[in-house]
């Protein structure tokens, strides 16, 4: 039975962790280094959030593709371009970030603590 129970543990951290360790090939930057990323036009913005939280408040030159689309609508992006994600904490552009790696995009960064990390 304790056997059990440490093996349930066990799993239980390590799909908390997974959650949260960045993704493998996934550059990780701060909204600070973001300013600077922002003034290169060959890079592609996007911001994961709803389109009522990206209408609320954004950051000019983002497109929003809801995190529940981009599957369906990453042709809509280079794949040889960088891609920059950003959402209101951090937790749903990693997720996109995993997403696109998985669908062949090669460059991809996650904006660390996303939207409220911003002002």
């Amino acid at each position: 039975m304790e056997y059990i129970n440490i093996l349930l543990i066990s799993l239980a951290i390590l799909f908390i962790l997974k959650r949260f360790i960045p993704t493998k090939g996934v550059r990780q930057i701060t909204t600070t280094d973001l300013k600077d990323e922002l003034k290169d036009k060959n890079k592609q913005y996007v911001d994961v959030r709803t389109p009522g939280e990206f209408k609320g408040n954004h950051i000019p030159g983002f497109k929003n593709i809801p995190l529940h689309q981009l599957s369906q609508k990453a042709n809509e992006l280079a794949k040889d371009k960088e891609v920059i994600v950003i959402c209101q904490s951090g937790m749903r552009s990693n997720k996109a970030s995993k997403l696109l790696k998985k669908l062949g995009f090669s460059k991809v960064t996650n904006v660390k603590g996303g939207m409220s990390a911003w002002f």
